[in-house]
């Protein structure tokens, strides 16, 4: 299977924000609550918030494709950390936030995570930054190894509101 990643443009809104759809309750630990989840897709990941992110300059988002169907899709976050739990651990300035990294669930273990690693990365260099982090949940044990495997260290711990609950993330960094 050939997949092309490119940067993504405002008609991508819509196949996006579907792909969120899917992809996102896949990331969350089992006792997070459908209703909590769709409250969440609906306030972060539908398609007006992705016109938005697709709008700001701050934000670059890559569509991964294969026959021209989107099958994933990671988004970049270029500021400095609002949360002062991430900003207190981070260890290169400037750095880049990873702050989707999505593969539809058809295609895991087929190395479309990989290409879109490589183009993510790319991108995070290009802007100048010394270094990108993330943050993932601590109980998602597949999305950890992966990060882990690409070079993300674990420098700290932050927390991520889903519905009512706050979820405790693993603070991941990579030198670039």
């Amino acid at each position: 299977m050939f997949v092309e990643v490119r940067r993504a443009i405002s008609q991508d809104a819509a196949q996006l924000a579907r792909v969120a759809a899917v992809t996102f309750p896949l990331a969350c630990p089992p006792h997070t609550t459908d209703e909590a989840k769709a409250a969440f897709i609906a306030s972060h990941l539908d398609l007006a918030s992705f016109e938005r992110y697709l709008a700001d300059p701050a934000r670059d988002i890559l569509i991964a494709e294969a026959d021209g169907e989107a099958i994933g899709y990671t988004m970049l976050v270029f500021a400095e950390p609002s949360d002062l739990d991430v900003a207190s651990v981070l260890t290169r300035r400037p750095s880049i936030e990873l702050s989707k990294f999505y593969v539809m669930p058809g295609h895991h273990g087929q190395g479309v995570a990989s290409t879109l690693m490589a183009a993510t990365l790319d991108a995070a260099h290009s802007r100048g930054a010394a270094a990108i982090w993330l943050g993932v949940n601590e109980e998602n044990a597949r999305a950890n190894r992966f990060y882990e495997k690409n070079g993300f260290e674990r420098v700290g711990t932050k927390r991520f509101l889903v519905g009512d609950n706050y979820e405790d993330d693993f603070v991941r960094e990579r030198a670039l």
